[in-house]
């Protein structure tokens, strides 16, 4: 499942994570002391910064084709995949379409993506 995002790790535990100046909000799927249930399978609890052993951000990444990319969402079959590689001749052979000037983005087959693996960012 591609799910980049804000990630923290609180008492030995990974969440995911959403920040707010000082605090950190963690979601969970299953219930925990000290979080609140949200909605039905969605708990999350709120904490300072500090007590945080790690807090950043996950990247999903792979190559399309042979390309580094990152993987931005997905819906059946497809990928939402950026070019990182830094060529523009390359991306669009990759058949990405321009999303602004320099990004690449564009919805492809999965099976055109391999090496998928994580890079996470953050002190």
């Amino acid at each position: 499942m591609i799910t980049p995002g804000y990630r923290a790790r609180w008492q030995g535990t990974e969440y995911e994570a959403s920040p707010d100046g000082d605090l950190v909000r963690l979601y969970g799927a299953d219930p925990a002391p000290g979080f609140d249930e949200v909605r039905p399978g969605r708990y999350r609890r709120i904490v300072p910064t500090g007590e945080l052993e790690w807090f950043g951000y996950l990247h999903v990444t792979g190559r399309l084709d042979g390309a580094p990319v990152i993987l931005l969402a997905e819906r059946g079959d497809e990928l939402l995949a950026e070019y990182v590689g830094g060529r523009a001749p390359v991306a669009e052979a990759l058949g990405l379409p321009a999303v602004e000037p320099g990004v690449y983005r564009g919805w492809v087959r999965r099976a055109r993506v391999a090496d998928v693996g994580h890079l996470r960012t953050g002190p």
